[in-house]
Protein backbone atom coordinates (compact mmCIF):
# COMPACT_ATOMS: atom_id res chain seq x y z
CA UNK A 1 0.00 0.00 0.00
CA UNK A 2 1.28 3.48 -0.89
CA UNK A 3 0.34 6.69 0.91
CA UNK A 4 1.60 10.20 1.54
CA UNK A 5 1.44 10.15 5.35
CA UNK A 6 1.47 7.07 7.58
CA UNK A 7 0.60 7.60 11.25
CA UNK A 8 1.57 4.99 13.84
CA UNK A 9 -0.68 5.05 16.90
CA UNK A 10 -4.44 5.19 17.24
CA UNK A 11 -4.71 7.39 20.33
CA UNK A 12 -5.75 11.06 20.56
CA UNK A 13 -2.49 12.40 19.08
CA UNK A 14 -2.47 9.98 16.15
CA UNK A 15 -6.16 10.42 15.35
CA UNK A 16 -5.92 14.22 15.49
CA UNK A 17 -2.86 14.09 13.24
CA UNK A 18 -4.83 11.95 10.79
CA UNK A 19 -7.72 14.42 10.73
CA UNK A 20 -5.50 17.42 10.03
CA UNK A 21 -3.29 15.67 7.48
CA UNK A 22 -6.27 14.26 5.57
CA UNK A 23 -7.98 17.65 5.52
CA UNK A 24 -5.05 18.93 3.49
CA UNK A 25 -5.85 16.54 0.67
CA UNK A 26 -2.97 14.11 1.05
CA UNK A 27 -3.46 10.36 1.33
CA UNK A 28 -3.30 9.23 4.95
CA UNK A 29 -3.16 5.82 6.62
CA UNK A 30 -3.62 5.55 10.40
CA UNK A 31 -2.21 2.32 11.83
CA UNK A 32 -2.80 1.02 15.35
CA UNK A 33 -5.26 -0.49 17.77
CA UNK A 34 -7.39 1.91 19.84
CA UNK A 35 -7.23 -0.59 22.69
CA UNK A 36 -3.49 0.13 23.02
CA UNK A 37 -4.16 3.80 23.78
CA UNK A 38 -3.96 5.01 27.39
CA UNK A 39 -7.29 6.72 26.71
CA UNK A 40 -9.03 3.40 26.04
CA UNK A 41 -11.16 2.46 29.03
CA UNK A 42 -10.28 5.70 30.83
CA UNK A 43 -12.58 8.41 32.20
CA UNK A 44 -11.65 11.76 30.66
CA UNK A 45 -12.34 14.80 32.82
CA UNK A 46 -11.57 18.53 32.69
CA UNK A 47 -11.18 18.48 28.93
CA UNK A 48 -12.25 21.49 26.89
CA UNK A 49 -15.88 21.33 25.80
CA UNK A 50 -16.71 18.20 27.83
CA UNK A 51 -18.45 18.95 31.11
CA UNK A 52 -17.97 16.28 33.75
CA UNK A 53 -16.47 12.97 32.65
CA UNK A 54 -16.60 11.14 29.33
CA UNK A 55 -15.65 7.62 28.33
CA UNK A 56 -12.32 7.55 26.50
CA UNK A 57 -13.50 4.77 24.20
CA UNK A 58 -16.23 7.01 22.83
CA UNK A 59 -13.83 9.89 22.17
CA UNK A 60 -11.52 7.58 20.23
CA UNK A 61 -14.43 6.14 18.24
CA UNK A 62 -15.73 9.60 17.37
CA UNK A 63 -12.26 10.77 16.36
CA UNK A 64 -11.73 7.80 14.06
CA UNK A 65 -15.07 8.50 12.41
CA UNK A 66 -14.00 12.09 11.79
CA UNK A 67 -10.72 10.95 10.23
CA UNK A 68 -12.59 8.60 7.89
CA UNK A 69 -14.84 11.45 6.74
CA UNK A 70 -11.78 13.26 5.42
CA UNK A 71 -10.59 10.17 3.55
CA UNK A 72 -8.17 8.63 6.04
CA UNK A 73 -7.78 4.86 5.84
CA UNK A 74 -7.53 3.10 9.21
CA UNK A 75 -5.75 -0.21 9.77
CA UNK A 76 -6.38 -1.62 13.26
CA UNK A 77 -3.14 -3.57 13.31
CA UNK A 78 0.22 -3.38 15.03
CA UNK A 79 3.43 -2.36 13.28
CA UNK A 80 6.20 -4.93 13.71
CA UNK A 81 8.97 -3.25 11.69
CA UNK A 82 9.87 0.00 10.00
CA UNK A 83 12.67 1.21 7.76
CA UNK A 84 14.00 4.43 6.29
CA UNK A 85 14.43 3.83 2.59
CA UNK A 86 15.25 7.47 1.80
CA UNK A 87 13.40 9.38 0.57
CA UNK A 88 10.47 7.14 1.52
CA UNK A 89 9.66 4.88 4.47
CA UNK A 90 8.30 1.36 4.76
CA UNK A 91 6.20 -0.02 7.61
CA UNK A 92 5.21 -3.66 8.00
CA UNK A 93 2.14 -4.79 9.93
CA UNK A 94 1.67 -7.95 11.96
CA UNK A 95 -0.02 -9.66 9.00
CA UNK A 96 2.90 -8.81 6.68
CA UNK A 97 1.23 -5.91 4.88
CA UNK A 98 3.78 -3.34 3.68
CA UNK A 99 2.95 0.36 3.73
CA UNK A 100 5.14 2.73 1.74
CA UNK A 101 4.88 6.36 2.89
CA UNK A 102 6.51 9.66 2.00
CA UNK A 103 6.22 10.79 5.62
CA UNK A 104 5.69 9.07 8.99
CA UNK A 105 4.20 10.37 12.24
CA UNK A 106 5.06 8.46 15.42
CA UNK A 107 2.18 8.78 17.89
CA UNK A 108 2.51 5.54 19.82
CA UNK A 109 2.22 6.98 23.34
CA UNK A 110 4.19 5.80 26.35
CA UNK A 111 5.94 2.45 26.07
CA UNK A 112 7.72 0.01 28.35
CA UNK A 113 4.80 -1.43 30.33
CA UNK A 114 6.00 -3.12 33.49
CA UNK A 115 5.06 -6.56 34.73
CA UNK A 116 5.17 -5.48 38.41
CA UNK A 117 6.48 -8.72 39.91
CA UNK A 118 9.27 -9.28 42.44
CA UNK A 119 12.72 -9.18 40.85
CA UNK A 120 11.69 -7.10 37.82
CA UNK A 121 13.15 -3.80 39.02
CA UNK A 122 16.15 -5.15 40.95
CA UNK A 123 17.29 -7.29 38.01
CA UNK A 124 16.64 -4.71 35.29
CA UNK A 125 19.84 -4.52 33.25
CA UNK A 126 21.03 -7.76 34.85
CA UNK A 127 19.03 -10.06 32.60
CA UNK A 128 15.68 -8.27 32.63
CA UNK A 129 15.09 -6.28 29.45
CA UNK A 130 12.18 -4.50 27.78
CA UNK A 131 13.69 -4.64 24.29
CA UNK A 132 14.62 -7.86 22.51
CA UNK A 133 15.73 -5.96 19.42
CA UNK A 134 18.15 -3.91 21.53
CA UNK A 135 19.63 -6.74 23.61
CA UNK A 136 19.33 -9.88 21.48
CA UNK A 137 23.06 -10.03 20.77
CA UNK A 138 23.88 -10.55 24.45
CA UNK A 139 22.09 -13.91 24.55
CA UNK A 140 23.78 -15.95 21.85
CA UNK A 141 23.63 -19.62 22.82
CA UNK A 142 21.73 -18.89 26.03
CA UNK A 143 18.20 -19.52 27.35
CA UNK A 144 15.69 -16.68 27.33
CA UNK A 145 12.07 -16.20 28.33
CA UNK A 146 9.64 -13.76 26.72
CA UNK A 147 6.61 -12.49 28.64
CA UNK A 148 3.56 -10.92 26.98
CA UNK A 149 0.27 -11.45 25.18
CA UNK A 150 0.59 -8.97 22.31
CA UNK A 151 2.28 -8.82 18.92
CA UNK A 152 5.65 -7.64 20.19
CA UNK A 153 5.98 -10.68 22.45
CA UNK A 154 5.44 -13.02 19.51
CA UNK A 155 7.80 -11.09 17.26
CA UNK A 156 10.46 -10.93 19.99
CA UNK A 157 10.15 -14.67 20.66
CA UNK A 158 10.69 -15.49 16.98
CA UNK A 159 13.59 -13.04 16.80
CA UNK A 160 15.35 -14.58 19.80
CA UNK A 161 15.38 -18.05 18.20
CA UNK A 162 18.08 -16.66 15.89
CA UNK A 163 20.33 -15.96 18.86
CA UNK A 164 19.38 -18.04 21.91
CA UNK A 165 19.66 -21.82 22.21
CA UNK A 166 16.24 -22.04 23.90
CA UNK A 167 13.31 -19.63 23.87
CA UNK A 168 10.24 -19.77 26.11
CA UNK A 169 7.20 -17.56 25.58
CA UNK A 170 4.93 -17.18 28.61
CA UNK A 171 1.50 -15.65 27.98
CA UNK A 172 -1.88 -15.43 29.66
CA UNK A 173 -4.13 -14.79 26.63
CA UNK A 174 -2.76 -14.46 23.11
CA UNK A 175 -3.92 -11.19 21.57
CA UNK A 176 -1.33 -11.17 18.80
CA UNK A 177 -2.01 -11.79 15.13
CA UNK A 178 -2.14 -15.49 14.29
CA UNK A 179 0.41 -14.78 11.59
CA UNK A 180 3.17 -13.82 14.05
CA UNK A 181 2.16 -16.54 16.53
CA UNK A 182 2.61 -19.21 13.86
CA UNK A 183 6.01 -17.77 12.94
CA UNK A 184 7.13 -18.00 16.57
CA UNK A 185 5.86 -21.56 16.91
CA UNK A 186 7.46 -22.69 13.66
CA UNK A 187 10.77 -21.19 14.78
CA UNK A 188 10.82 -23.55 17.76
CA UNK A 189 9.57 -21.29 20.55
CA UNK A 190 8.14 -23.23 23.52
CA UNK A 191 4.82 -21.59 24.42
CA UNK A 192 3.58 -21.69 28.02
CA UNK A 193 0.11 -20.53 29.07
CA UNK A 194 0.73 -19.08 32.53
CA UNK A 195 1.58 -16.00 34.60
CA UNK A 196 5.03 -15.18 35.89
CA UNK A 197 4.93 -14.66 39.65
CA UNK A 198 8.54 -13.61 40.24
CA UNK A 199 11.96 -13.29 38.65
CA UNK A 200 14.78 -14.87 40.65
CA UNK A 201 18.46 -13.95 40.80
CA UNK A 202 21.12 -12.17 42.83
CA UNK A 203 23.72 -10.60 40.54
CA UNK A 204 21.85 -11.68 37.40
CA UNK A 205 18.66 -13.44 36.30
CA UNK A 206 18.70 -17.13 37.15
CA UNK A 207 15.08 -18.30 36.81
CA UNK A 208 11.40 -17.37 36.89
CA UNK A 209 8.62 -18.82 39.01
CA UNK A 210 5.27 -19.46 37.32
CA UNK A 211 1.82 -19.27 38.91
CA UNK A 212 1.75 -23.02 39.66
CA UNK A 213 5.02 -22.76 41.57
CA UNK A 214 7.13 -24.38 38.86
CA UNK A 215 10.52 -22.91 37.99
CA UNK A 216 12.11 -22.24 34.60
CA UNK A 217 15.87 -21.71 34.47
CA UNK A 218 16.74 -18.81 32.18
CA UNK A 219 19.57 -16.37 31.49
CA UNK A 220 17.33 -13.53 30.36
CA UNK A 221 13.77 -12.27 30.69
CA UNK A 222 12.26 -10.01 28.05
CA UNK A 223 9.11 -8.17 29.14
CA UNK A 224 7.14 -7.32 26.00
CA UNK A 225 3.63 -6.37 27.10
CA UNK A 226 2.46 -4.24 24.22
CA UNK A 227 2.98 -3.38 20.59
CA UNK A 228 6.36 -2.37 19.18
CA UNK A 229 7.67 0.45 21.38
CA UNK A 230 8.08 4.05 20.28
CA UNK A 231 11.83 3.85 20.87
CA UNK A 232 12.16 0.75 18.67
CA UNK A 233 10.14 2.34 15.86
CA UNK A 234 12.10 5.56 16.12
CA UNK A 235 15.43 3.74 15.82
CA UNK A 236 14.11 1.72 12.86
CA UNK A 237 13.53 5.07 11.14
CA UNK A 238 16.99 6.40 12.12
CA UNK A 239 15.61 8.69 14.81
CA UNK A 240 17.64 8.50 18.04
CA UNK A 241 15.35 8.68 21.11
CA UNK A 242 16.36 10.33 24.36
CA UNK A 243 17.57 8.19 27.27
CA UNK A 244 14.01 8.03 28.64
CA UNK A 245 12.76 6.77 25.23
CA UNK A 246 10.94 10.01 24.41
CA UNK A 247 11.48 11.66 21.02
CA UNK A 248 12.80 15.19 20.57
CA UNK A 249 10.82 17.38 18.16
CA UNK A 250 10.85 21.01 17.09
CA UNK A 251 7.92 23.45 17.11
CA UNK A 252 6.52 21.74 14.02
CA UNK A 253 6.75 18.29 15.65
CA UNK A 254 9.55 17.34 13.25
CA UNK A 255 12.36 15.01 14.35
CA UNK A 256 15.96 15.24 13.16
CA UNK A 257 15.12 12.89 10.27
CA UNK A 258 13.41 14.64 7.32
CA UNK A 259 9.90 13.31 6.84
CA UNK A 260 9.57 11.80 10.32
CA UNK A 261 7.39 13.58 12.87
CA UNK A 262 6.23 12.69 16.39
CA UNK A 263 3.45 13.88 18.66
CA UNK A 264 1.68 13.13 21.93
CA UNK A 265 3.01 11.38 25.02
CA UNK A 266 5.96 9.98 23.08
CA UNK A 267 7.50 13.49 22.99
CA UNK A 268 7.46 13.87 26.78
CA UNK A 269 5.45 15.34 29.63
CA UNK A 270 2.89 16.55 30.50
CA UNK A 271 0.97 13.41 29.55
CA UNK A 272 -2.38 15.08 28.97
CA UNK A 273 -5.03 14.57 26.29
CA UNK A 274 -5.11 18.30 25.56
CA UNK A 275 -1.39 18.39 24.75
CA UNK A 276 -1.61 15.20 22.67
CA UNK A 277 -4.44 16.59 20.57
CA UNK A 278 -2.67 19.93 20.10
CA UNK A 279 0.54 18.26 18.96
CA UNK A 280 -1.45 15.93 16.71
CA UNK A 281 -2.83 18.97 14.92
CA UNK A 282 0.66 20.38 14.44
CA UNK A 283 2.23 17.08 13.36
CA UNK A 284 -0.54 16.27 10.89
CA UNK A 285 -0.30 19.70 9.32
CA UNK A 286 3.51 19.62 9.19
CA UNK A 287 3.61 16.15 7.60
CA UNK A 288 1.08 17.12 4.95
CA UNK A 289 3.02 20.27 4.09
CA UNK A 290 6.25 18.27 3.95
CA UNK A 291 4.73 15.88 1.41
CA UNK A 292 3.37 18.74 -0.67
CA UNK A 293 6.85 20.25 -0.68
CA UNK A 294 8.22 17.02 -2.17
CA UNK A 295 5.70 17.24 -4.98
CA UNK A 296 6.71 20.75 -6.06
Amino acid sequence: MDCDVAIIGCGPAGIQAAIHAARRKVSVVLIGKPGNSAMYGARIENYFGIPGAMNGDMILKNGMSQAKIFGCKILEKNIISASNEGPSFMLTTEDDEDIHAKSVIIATGISRKELNVPGEKTLYGKGVSFCAVCDCGFYRGKTVLIIGDETEAAVSAELMTRYASKVYWVYRTINASQNVVVKASNAGVEMINSDVKSIIGSEKVESVILEDGSTIQTDGVFIELGAKSSADIAMDLDVIPRTDDTIKVDDGCATDVPGVFACGDVTGKPWQVARAVGQGCVAGTSAAEYVKGLQQ
